[in-house]
């Protein structure tokens, strides 16, 4: 079986409908360490635009989350979990207002997980 490379805490989860059901469909990119830190950003669908070299992981929540090429070769050893803790994250991520910011949490796959990871062509 492939392992997901990204997963969402019941909190998260909880706070990506709320946003929903204020926003409409979602989107995330993970940051890459600029102005925001590397936090993941969570967007309305379609409002930030996708490039050739932004890969998909998968969804949470009924919600694509992306990051860039670049960044997930560093990235590709790792399951991300997306957390939420209180604080005030990326201003142009939608959770901002909520008192509350979305956060990677981050699993080293094993070798026998990566190899069903390369296996499927996902890394």
């Amino acid at each position: 079986m492939t392992p997901q490379q990204v997963l969402a805490t019941d909190s998260a989860v909880a706070l990506i409908e709320k946003l929903k059901s204020q926003h409409g469909d979602l989107m995330f990119h993970q940051s890459g360490g600029c102005c925001d830190g590397s936090s993941p950003m969570c967007f309305p669908r379609g409002e930030f635009l996708l490039g050739d070299n932004d890969v998909k992981l998968g969804e949470i929540a009924d919600t694509p989350f992306y990051m860039s090429r670049s960044q997930f070769e560093y990235w590709k050893h790792t399951q991300l979990t997306v957390d939420v803790v209180p604080g005030r994250g990326g201003m142009f991520s939608l959770e901002g207002p909520e008192g509350l910011r979305f956060l990677i949490r981050s699993y080293l796959f094993n070798d026998e997980e990566y190899a069903a990871l390369e296996a499927a062509g996902r890394v």
